[in-house]
C-alpha cells in the first residue's frame, strides 16, 4: 500500500550510517555511506540529515566528500564518534546544532527553547568519574554474545549513577559438561564476585549450573538477582534446600517431577516457545491472608501489575 507523501516541512529522514576507518592507512571511508544513500534513494527517499558512526570524529573533507556525494549539506552531516558514555551523544549532537537543523527542517523555528541539559551534563561527567568497584557475576546460557543480555547490562549500567560505583557484569555459565579448566574457572569467577544476577532465558540448558550459583549465594549470604528464569531457579534451590524437597523442579525443565515448585501457566502452549508470554496488566489474587506478599502490599487481597513474562 503505498504511503501519502506528508509533504516538505513534516517529514525529516535522518540516515544512520557507519564510517569505518581502513587501519592500513587511517583513511575514513565513505563507500558505505555513499551506496547506503544511493539504495535509500532507490526506494523513493532522500536523507536530510546524514548521522555518521565512526570512532573518531570527521574530517572535514570527508563531509564535504560526502555532502558532494550523498546531496546532504555539510551542516547537516553529523558526527557520532566513540565516548566514554552513552549520557556524552545528546551533548555531542546539540554541539553541531543538530537540532538547530530539525528544527529549520520541520519549521517549529517558532517553537524552538533553550534546552536546560545541566543535570545531564552532570551525569555524563559523573559516569566517566566513578572509580568505586562493584563487580557482579552474570550466570546464563548465551554469555558468549553480550548482544544476548543487552537490556540487563544497560539497566545495569544506569544504576551506577544512583548509587555512585562502577559495576561491571562479568558473565559465565557454569556446567558439569565443561572441561574442568573452564568448570574451575567459571566457579572462579563468580566467587570473586561481590553479587550474581541470573537472567531469564528458556529451556533446560545450563540450569542445574544456575541452581549451584543460587545455591552457593544462600549458602554464603551472597546478594542475589534472579530475573523471570533467574527467579524460578531461586524457588527451586530454596525448595531443594530449606524445604528439604530434592526433587523440586520446573516443569518445563522436568514435566514429569514428583515435585513441580514451577508450573505452566494455564494458557502456554506446552510445546511451541515464542509469543507465549503474560503482557501488560494482570490481576493476582493472593490466596493466604497473612502471607508476606500480602503485606507488602499493604494486606490487599489482590493486586493489579504490569507483567513481561
Amino acid at each position: 500500500m503505498p504511503i501519502p507523501w506528508p509533504g516538505s516541512g513534516n517529514f525529516c529522514l535522518v540516515h544512520v550510517s557507519l564510517v569505518p576507518v581502513l587501519k592500513a592507512v587511517g583513511e575514513q571511508k565513505t563507500k558505505p555511506t555513499q551506496h547506503s544513500v544511493r539504495r535509500l534513494r532507490g526506494l523513493g527517499l532522500t536523507p536530510n540529515i546524514l548521522a555518521c558512526r565512526c570512532e573518531k570524529p570527521l574530517d572535514v573533507n570527508v563531509k564535504e566528500k560526502l555532502s558532494q556525494f550523498c546531496h546532504v549539506p555539510v551542516a547537516n552531516i553529523v558526527t557520532l564518534h566513540d565516548v566514554t558514555n552513552i549520557w556524552h551523544i545528546p551533548l555531542m549532537l546539540r554541539e553541531q546544532k543538530t537540532h538547530e537543523a530539525l528544527l529549520k527542517l520541520l519549521n517549529l523555528q517558532g517553537y524552538a527553547r533553550e534546552p536546560m541539559l545541566q543535570e545531564w551534563m552532570g551525569r555524563a561527567k559523573l559516569y566517566d568519574k566513578l572509580h568505586d568497584l562493584v563487580s557482579i557475576a552474570m550466570v546464563g546460557k548465551y554469555t558468549g554474545l553480550s548482544d544476548s543480555y543487552l537490556s540487563v547490562l544497560k539497566v545495569n549500567s544506569y544504576s551506577t549513577y544512583k548509587f555512585m560505583v562502577f559495576i561491571p557484569l562479568l558473565a559465565g555459565l557454569i556446567c558439569d559438561h565443561f572441561a574442568p579448566t573452564a568448570h574451575e574457572a567459571a566457579w572462579r569467577l563468580l566467587k570473586g564476585d561481590d553479587g550474581i544476577l541470573v537472567p531469564g532465558g528458556f529451556g533446560d540448558g545450563g540450569v542445574e549450573g544456575k541452581i549451584l550459583a543460587a545455591k552457593y549465594a544462600h549458602e554464603n549470604k551472597v546478594p542475589y538477582l534472579g530475573i523471570c528464569l533467574g527467579m524460578q531457579i531461586a524457588v527451586i534451590e530454596f525448595a531443594r534446600s530449606v524445604m528439604n524437597l530434592k526433587e523440586a523442579n520446573s516443569m518445563e525443565f522436568d514435566p514429569d517431577t514428583s515435585t513441580p515448585v514451577v508450573i505452566f501457566m494455564p494458557e502456554v502452549s506446552k510445546t511451541h516457545m515464542g509469543g507465549i508470554m503474560r503482557l501488560r496488566s494482570r490481576r493476582t489474587f493472593f490466596q493466604v491472608a497473612d502471607c508476606k506478599s500480602a503485606k507488602l502490599y499493604g494486606n490487599v487481597s489482590f493486586v493489579d501489575e504490569r507483567r513481561r513474562h
